[in-house]
């Protein structure tokens, strides 16, 4: 029998210091019944790292013992994850992919703020202005789960966690029975719609 998940699963990426963290946390008191996976600390709490970049001094994740690790939990549903990488996480287990987008001052006012190397605030700015993340998501998932959202102030996080609110209470409507977790000839995933 298939597994399926009643409770959507919401990837929120963007460039590190784009507001992901401070969006899921919003985003996690208003549906307080969903986890919330902030991915640099679950690598850490699961040792799913591979090596370590001295020159970018952080941590390289291994992606596979990421997902071993985590898509257990994702079947279940009702997930909040959080990073800045996007195309690691399969398609069948993710239902909105919203990449948060920041105007470059902003960005390197908060990537200063944390410290970060010029080398790696550089890249992180010419990460945004490419807008690679962006283009991750559009080439990793379904264009209509894409979406993209400006995190450049309070007001406007809080504007876009009304907006993700108000998607999953539609995506709940139209999903009474839930969605399969997998991706099988002949079935499929959207076979679920309210009767």
């Amino acid at each position: 029998m298939l597994s399926r998940r009643l409770k959507p699963n919401l990837l929120i990426t963007g460039t590190p210091g784009c507001g992901k963290s401070t969006s899921c946390e919003l985003l996690q008191r208003r549906l307080s019944d969903y986890k919330y996976y902030n991915i640099s600390d679950f690598a850490k709490e699961h040792d799913c790292y591979e090596g370590y970049d001295e020159d970018r001094k952080s941590h390289i994740v291994d992606e596979d013992k990421l997902l071993d690790e985590l898509e257990p939990l994702l079947r279940e549903g009702g997930s909040i994850v959080d990073w800045h990488v996007n195309d690691v996480f399969p398609e069948r287990l993710i239902d909105l992919v919203v990449v948060l987008r920041c105007d470059n001052s902003i960005l390197y006012d908060r990537l200063h703020a944390r410290k970060y190397h010029d080398s790696k605030i550089q890249e992180n700015l010419d990460a945004e202005i490419m807008g690679v993340v962006l283009q991750d998501a559009q080439e990793s998932y379904a264009e209509e789960i894409v979406v993209e959202l400006q995190s450049d102030t309070t007001e406007q996080m809080e504007a876009n966690v009304d907006r993700i609110v108000d998607w999953v209470e539609l995506w709940l409507k139209q999903h009474k029975k839930g969605v399969t977790n997998e991706l099988e000839e002949g079935v499929s995933s959207d076979d679920n719609e309210s009767d």
